[in-house]
């Protein structure tokens, strides 16, 4: 069994459905420990790359290309840290995807290198309450899910199921990166926004190839 570059492009229209619909719960989270704009940027980000796909004369050939597409849109599109971060996630899904389909393993680099992307990017380790919090379980867990013969489909769920566990425990941390730093213990008891968000787009891709 593999996901393919229809599953995709499927992942991405749906992320940016999940997105406008989390929009103003992403900006309650972000405005309670943040700047207040993550749930509009990454709207306007996704609302861009579904343009871009839909303008598309000829449909990718690879996922890394439709990993890629979003990558460029979201660092050209969209402001404040999670323009930076997600797109430089994608970008190194995307070097790590340059196949028209991927097996288990293929996927658990997916995963992995959009981790790396992130924490390469944002200088951030678990327990900052950050996004690196629910994407760190998820490349974990599709690890395991790999080892124990899963299906692309069982390691994406295995991967979203850790992603939203973590996105959870971030929510009696300290801050102690990004602006949330700023807050220290007065973040303690909310949801670090940037995991949810990674919460909802891993759903999707789980989403995708179920």
């Amino acid at each position: 069994m593999s996901v393919d570059v229809a599953w995709a492009v499927e992942w991405v229209r749906r992320s940016a459905q999940t997105i406008a619909e989390h929009r103003e719960e992403l900006i309650e989270l972000d405005r309670l420990i943040g700047d207040g704009d993550h749930g509009e940027n990454l709207d306007r980000g996704f609302r861009a790359v579904v343009a871009k796909l839909d303008a598309l004369d000829e449909p990718p050939a690879q996922i890394g290309d439709v990993l890629k597409l979003v990558a460029t849109t979201l660092m050209s599109t969209v402001g404040g840290a999670a323009g930076p971060l997600y797109g430089t996630a994608y970008l190194r899904a995307a070097k790590a995807t340059a196949t028209d389909e991927l097996d288990s393993a293929g996927v658990v680099a997916l995963v992995e290198a959009a981790l790396d992307g992130i924490v390469a990017r944002g200088k951030a380790t678990t327990g900052e309450k950050t996004m690196v919090d629910a994407w760190s379980p998820a490349a974990e867990a599709a690890v395991h899910a790999a080892d124990a013969g899963g299906s692309p489909a069982d390691v994406l769920a295995a991967a979203a199921q850790a992603a939203a566990e973590g996105a959870q425990a971030t929510i009696p941390l300290a801050a102690t990166k990004g602006r949330a730093s700023y807050l220290g213990e007065r973040s303690m008891g909310h949801l670090d926004p940037g995991a949810r968000s990674t919460e909802l787009l891993l759903a999707e891709a789980a989403a995708a190839a179920a």
